[in-house]
């Protein structure tokens, strides 16, 4: 017999004033807005220990409930999978993620994923909603990700990220030179004719500002740090493709490379993932208040074709 979903957050203060099945929506991101409604309805998620209907405007500091039976794809299964842990104590963890690691199990992607190896790890993370996970990475996006280790934990770094006091810097290899800096203020929403794709657009899409730097130009290729002020899907990979300088390796929102690019950098021109490494990760701890940095390196594919650009440059 499957084991019943136990779980418990604390509402963001950030989020004073919201309809409740929006803030479970926010704080249950597993689950689709019917299974929660429905779950809302039943009782089953409940506003400190009372039922509440799903458009009551909640304050913030509430403890939400959920207590309820999965289904199949809510049974997600603890697995030995190595992780690269960075740094980790009682109250939150940082992970190194590799290129290719799923973060989440979904369609397709059930097991062998970084939620997996957590559970396996901490086991006590079956209850923490999407087990102590805050932020994501996509598949082929390798580097630093913060993982909380208790409740507490999780609402601090929920509201630090909504707050955008959490520094996260990215490097990436880009088509094309850019300016030596600058910004991008442009809003992110799902794509009107590819839904499994973001795009910039107006109705309906989220703000999003991405600040980028150049720090070095091989030609027809730039090496970019790039540091999320929103953390919209996909927003470097929308971000700099929209400005015309897509990410090298990027299938969703690249561009194949010319033949001037493939004849002289054939190395850059079949990179076969997007090239970019969430590089730095900053913030305050949830315990102790000290603000704490971490910095990992590249990962070989790109350290490789960051040496053979500036050889051949």
């Amino acid at each position: 017999m499957s084991p019943r979903i136990n779980q418990r957050v604390i509402v963001p203060r950030t989020l004073t004033g919201t309809r409740f099945d929006q803030i479970a929506a926010e704080l249950f991101p597993d689950y689709s807005r019917s299974r929660l409604k429905s779950w809302i309805n039943s009782g089953e998620l409940v506003v400190n220990s009372r039922k509440a209907k799903p458009n009551s405007k909640l304050s913030g500091g509430e403890l939400l409930t959920l207590d309820a039976e999965p289904e199949q794809s809510e049974q997600w299964c603890a697995e030995d999978i190595d992780l690269d842990i960075v740094f980790e104590d009682q109250c939150l963890m940082v992970v190194n993620k590799p290129v290719g690691l799923v973060v989440h199990p979904a369609a397709g992607n059930w097991s062998g994923t970084l939620m997996n190896g957590l559970l396996f790890h901490r086991p006590e993370l079956a209850h923490i909603p999407r087990a102590g996970i805050v932020h994501r990475l996509d598949k082929d996006t390798s580097g630093l990700m913060v993982v909380s280790l208790t409740l507490e934990a999780q609402l601090s770094l929920v509201e630090q990220l909504q707050e955008r006091s959490v520094a996260r810097t990215y490097h990436a290899l880009v088509h094309g030179v850019p300016n030596r800096q600058g910004n991008v203020d442009e809003p992110i929403g799902r794509h009107p004719a590819q839904r499994t794709k973001m795009a910039v657009r107006g109705a309906g899409a989220k703000e999003a500002r991405t600040h980028y730097q150049l720090l070095d130009s091989y030609q027809d290729f730039s090496l970019m740090q790039l540091k999320l002020e929103t953390g919209r899907t996909h927003q470097i990979r929308v971000h700099m493709a929209h400005m015309g300088f897509p990410l090298v390796g990027d299938q969703v929102y690249g561009r194949k490379s010319t033949k001037r690019e493939l004849e002289r950098l054939p190395l850059a021109g079949s990179f076969a993932r997007q090239a970019l490494h969430a590089k730095a990760l900053g913030l305050r701890h949830p315990e102790s208040n000290q603000t704490m940095s971490w910095e990992i390196d590249l990962p070989k594919d790109m350290d490789d074709l960051l040496t053979y650009l500036r050889s051949s440059g």
